[in-house]
């Protein structure tokens, strides 16, 4: 955060705002336009400048928009009524791993910041629960207890991104130790540009590697062209995607078409993440809203190709 003068008030630039919400500068433009908010002034170099109670609405609206909202109904709205829509966010794939609420605990841990700590009992319950388990019953409300918690404001940037971090290390260290499979399908996994949190795609790789899928994992954020490109240099079968409804939707659908238009016909696209996405309107791309529908999938797309695994279940 930026201030114009000694007594200004603090203002963010456009680079702040999308580093500390996870909005792109694209979307913060087009709800500007369509919603009348946010409403930025400019400075002297006539750039766009957020005021601090601005970057603090769309903080809330970016965990609301995770949370499944779409941003036509939160979008404008002020902050006494965006609060209204804050309460922890439910989950059907969720499952208590003992008596103990465990999420309530490490909750604690992270804004008492015993990082250490944390970082041991998740690698404790991993070993515990096995990776998929540990997924469902640990990691996915654990998700949501944070991320209502950063919604509430109860919870520092920095607190959110450090859990997240420790997290993504545990699960890489985690597929990193399991055996890749030579079997099909081979599945790329990524973003498309604006979408830059990779904790999902993690989430998603672990699942399918649990089937004996192979995983090219491209990383956040890569150009539909750079995608179809990878596409032929590793002979994918299936593009899975996370997508959100915190970039504008009309881009998203729009670089889905274009995607598929452009993939072979054989390449399955797959979606997963909260974008709200009418499949009858979306030829040849196929809706996976859940980890849980991961391996139905798979084993659909191995009975249809007439391919299926042939060694014992990883997890």
């Amino acid at each position: 955060m930026t201030t114009t003068g000694q007594d200004a008030p603090r203002t963010a630039s456009i680079a702040d705002v999308e580093r500390e919400t996870g909005l792109s500068k694209d979307t913060l433009r087009v709800w500007e336009r369509r919603y009348g908010f946010p409403t930025p002034s400019r400075n002297l170099k006539d750039e766009r400048v957020y005021p601090e109670d601005q970057v603090q609405r769309l903080r809330i609206i970016r965990r609301l928009l995770d949370a499944g909202i779409r941003p036509g109904k939160i979008v404008g709205l002020p902050l006494e009524q965006l609060n209204a829509f804050v309460a922890p966010v439910p989950t059907t794939e969720a499952r208590s791993v003992d008596a103990v609420d465990w999420p309530q605990h490490a909750l604690m841990l992270i804004k008492s910041h015993r990082a250490d700590e944390l970082r041991h009992q998740l690698a404790q319950l991993l070993l515990q629960l096995g990776l998929r388990q540990f997924i469902l019953d640990v990691i996915v409300p654990l998700n949501a207890l944070v991320g209502s918690a950063w919604l509430r404001g109860t919870l520092e940037i920095f607190e959110e991104h450090l859990y997240t971090a420790q997290v993504q290390t545990l699960l890489q260290h985690a597929l990193g130790a399991i055996l890749p499979s030579s079997l099909a399908p081979r599945v790329l996994l990524t973003t498309l540009p604006g979408e830059i949190h990779q904790l999902g795609l993690l989430m998603a790789q672990a699942f399918l590697v649990i089937e004996d899928a192979q995983c090219i994992s491209l990383g956040i954020q890569t150009p539909p062209s750079d995608i179809l490109k990878a596409v032929d240099a590793h002979r994918v079968d299936i593009v899975g995607l996370s997508c959100t409804a915190a970039n504008p939707l009309r881009a998203t659908l729009a670089q889905l078409s274009a995607l598929r238009e452009n993939l072979d016909v054989r390449v399955e696209l797959w979606v997963g993440g909260n974008i709200a996405l009418d499949q009858r309107k979306m030829a040849g791309v196929r809706r996976v809203a859940s980890l849980t529908e991961i391996p139905a999938e798979l084993a659909r797309w191995r009975l249809k190709s007439g391919t299926q695994p042939r060694r014992p279940k990883l997890d």
